[in-house]
């Protein structure tokens, strides 16, 4: 039994793996770690093994903590990958991207893959059908545009994201709905119009925290899977202790 720990920008994730099968996930904030790994201990103690990826701040404490209950991997640039990397600053590839490029070739082996990721930022992978990572973009989130049009300007509110019901915004909010969530999706559709002109038999995958708000209006079949990334980590974890 595996234990995959996400830690993002703004939250943490656990995710316990029987195998390949998810059996329970949970989100918190990261001042609440302690308490959550003394309870998944206690829920699921057949856990051996565990898998640390970190895009936000952790600290050498709770690393530790990990260290004390489980075999702990932690995922760094020089982690094993059942891929070619041909990204030209793979130092600077994230790990995250590295565990959805991973989820790709268990998933889709031999095809071309786009990896969407709706997260603090919206990252693009791809994948091709020779299981070699090229690389992507990247681009602001959904809560990153809502904060900067606040941020840099001087009436604009806050607000919280939300799927308009129309392109017209009739007030100050719905228009500044209309242009983050319809900016975002028409981002999204133009991305994947682009590769499907270079790339045949494209598979499209949109997963992150903030999928759920675009998966309706993307013209684009794609297949949605919240857990990509989380597949991803547990896969790495498996791909390095066979190799």
């Amino acid at each position: 039994m595996n234990l995959v720990v996400d830690v993002g920008n703004t939250l943490v994730k656990f995710a316990v793996f029987q195998e390949s099968v998810l059996i329970h996930k949970e989100t918190f904030i990261l001042s609440d770690f302690k308490k959550n790994l003394e309870k998944i201990e206690g829920d699921f103690p057949k856990i051996k093994n565990a898998i640390l990826g970190v895009v936000g701040s952790f600290s050498i404490k709770n690393v530790e903590r990990l260290e004390k209950l489980f075999n702990l991997y932690v995922i760094t640039n020089a982690t094993k990958v059942p891929f070619v990397n041909d990204y030209t600053t793979p130092k600077t590839l994230g790990f995250d991207r590295i565990a959805l490029a991973s989820a790709a070739c268990k998933l889709f082996p031999n095809k071309n893959v786009l990896i969407i990721d709706v997260g603090t930022c919206i990252t693009y992978d791809f994948m091709d059908s020779k299981m070699h990572f090229k690389g992507g973009a990247i681009s602001p989130g959904i809560t990153m545009r809502y904060k900067a049009l606040h941020t840099f300007t001087e009436k604009l509110p806050l607000l919280d994201a939300n799927t308009p019901k129309t392109i017209l915004g009739n007030s100050t909010a719905t228009s500044i709905h209309s242009g983050v969530m319809y900016g975002v999706s028409f981002e999204i559709d133009g991305v994947i119009n682009r590769y499907k002109e270079e790339f045949k038999d494209l598979t499209v995958i949109l997963t992150g925290g903030n999928a759920h708000f675009l998966r309706d209006s993307l013209k684009n079949s794609i297949f949605a899977n919240s857990n990509f990334l989380l597949e991803g980590l547990n896969y790495l974890l498996e791909y390095n202790q066979n190799t």
